[in-house]
């Protein structure tokens, strides 16, 4: 590796803000929904407000010989009802505002679910296709030392992210166990199963999801079969819940990923799309019986359910008045802006916002902690029928409070969202 534009690529400045960043998205909505539970304004400073925000320098000897100094984050929000969890990025692209806004969503994510945890969000700013495994372990484990004081499983516990992958949550625990000189697999989830990785996890947003789509047809009286869906991504989360519609027998109509989207109004055959794109890295260049279109041109087809599962922001106000779908569900973080959910809502196509409906992976991510901590593993039933229950529950929480305050799912899931989480922090005081 060249190490000049390594260096000039991962350590440049974090970006400022935009008019629609996911953390103004997060506390728009935050906002609203602590004004309307006239929350005392000395306790919406403290909960406006991250617990912690911790920066390290990260040096790392690259293959070549050289050094370069990354640069490495940790935001822990609020720890009113547990330990921290959130995710670790490893991005060139990093930007703070967006870990400030996952932390905070994960958060009140953990809070709609009933999960015992606080939400954070960390990362690395590093490019993992321009860098070598070899590189990226050696960054991932002096990051992990670098916060040995701020980790573990009783103060903030790793999840996995697009980049950082089972394997790299195994860095992450073995640097743990090896500064505490004993194993400690509850500091991470997300990882290998021979590790004491959960059953069920990577399916884990897409069931939750499932589970979520199936209420929010009954709740707005939508057919409960072959329905038109688009889903938006192919990874993890769009690619797992399109095999789970299309064996469920939905129509799956659009799918697309970075590079195009394929449609077919009839319905794609999602097992050949999805061994496509495993064989080939990507869905360009499938030849089935299908469409290849723009991302932006799949989002404005018609269909009766569009779930964007990919970046935030993906609809935006300039897109907004596009939208042809009878229901949205927000499979990714932030996918609908705050000015496009206004636009949305106007036009009465109604909104399972993220923090309810793709909650399935915080679930699992709970699970796993306990799972570790009990020192006994679940089998898959157990799991699956847990994983039901919690999303479940969490829907009934949510729709209890929309009927009861006249509002929106997604003001609902942030109103009891925010009121768990301001509980708990007034039941625990302020200690000085």
């Amino acid at each position: 590796m060249n190490a000049e534009p390594f260096a000039e690529d991962l350590l440049r400045s974090t970006p400022l803000l935009d008019d629609e960043t996911p953390f103004r998205t997060m506390m728009a909505s935050f906002d609203d929904a602590a004004t309307m539970l006239g929350i005392d304004p000395d306790e919406y400073s403290i909960l406006r407000k991250c617990d912690r925000e911790i920066r390290v320098s990260v040096p790392v000897k690259l293959d070549n010989g050289a050094l370069s100094v990354l640069d490495g984050y940790r935001v822990q929000h609020n720890a009113g009802l547990g330990p921290f969890l959130g995710p670790l990025r490893l991005s060139a692209d990093l930007k703070l505002d967006e870990l400030r806004a996952l932390a905070a969503w994960m958060t009140w994510k953990c809070a709609v679910l009933n999960i015992p945890m606080g939400g954070a969000a960390g990362g690395i700013q590093i490019d993992p296709k321009r860098t070598s495994r070899g590189e990226l372990e050696r960054a991932v484990r002096r990051y992990t030392a670098s916060l040995m004081g701020d980790l573990g499983p009783d103060h903030d516990i790793f999840a996995p992210d697009a980049a950082a992958d089972e394997n790299v949550m195994a860095w992450i625990m073995d640097t743990v166990s090896s500064h505490a000189r004993h194993t400690e697999n509850a500091a991470v989830t997300g990882k290998p199963k021979e590790l004491g990785g959960s059953l069920c996890a990577r399916d884990a947003v897409a069931k939750g999801l499932r589970v979520i789509l199936k209420l929010a047809l009954a709740e707005f009286d939508m057919p409960k079969t072959e329905l038109s869906i688009l889903i938006q991504g192919a990874g993890r989360v769009g690619g797992s819940l399109a095999r789970v519609l299309h064996r469920d027998g939905h129509r799956v109509c659009g799918i697309s990923d970075v590079l195009g989207a394929l449609y077919n109004e009839k319905g794609l055959d999602i097992p050949a799309v999805l061994a496509w794109r495993q064989e080939h890295g990507s869905l360009s260049g499938f030849d089935g019986e299908c469409d290849l279109i723009g991302n932006e041109d799949l989002l404005g087809r018609p269909c009766d359910v569009l779930i964007p599962c990919a970046v935030a922001n993906a609809i935006h106000y300039s897109n907004s008045n596009s939208i042809e779908a009878r229901l949205v569900v927000e499979g990714a973080h932030g996918p609908v802006s705050a000015r496009a959910d206004k636009v949305l809502q106007r036009r009465g196509i109604p909104i399972v916002p993220d923090i309810l409906a793709n909650g399935g992976g915080v679930v699992l991510s709970y699970f796993e902690w306990v799972q570790n901590r009990m020192g006994y593993a679940w089998n898959k039933p157990v799991i699956e029928k847990r994983l039901r229950r919690f999303m479940t529950e969490a829907w009934n929480a949510t729709r209890k409070v929309k009927l009861s305050h006249d509002v929106n799912l997604r003001m609902a899931a942030n109103l009891l969202a925010v009121e768990r989480v301001a509980a708990a922090d007034e039941l625990r005081g302020i200690y000085a």
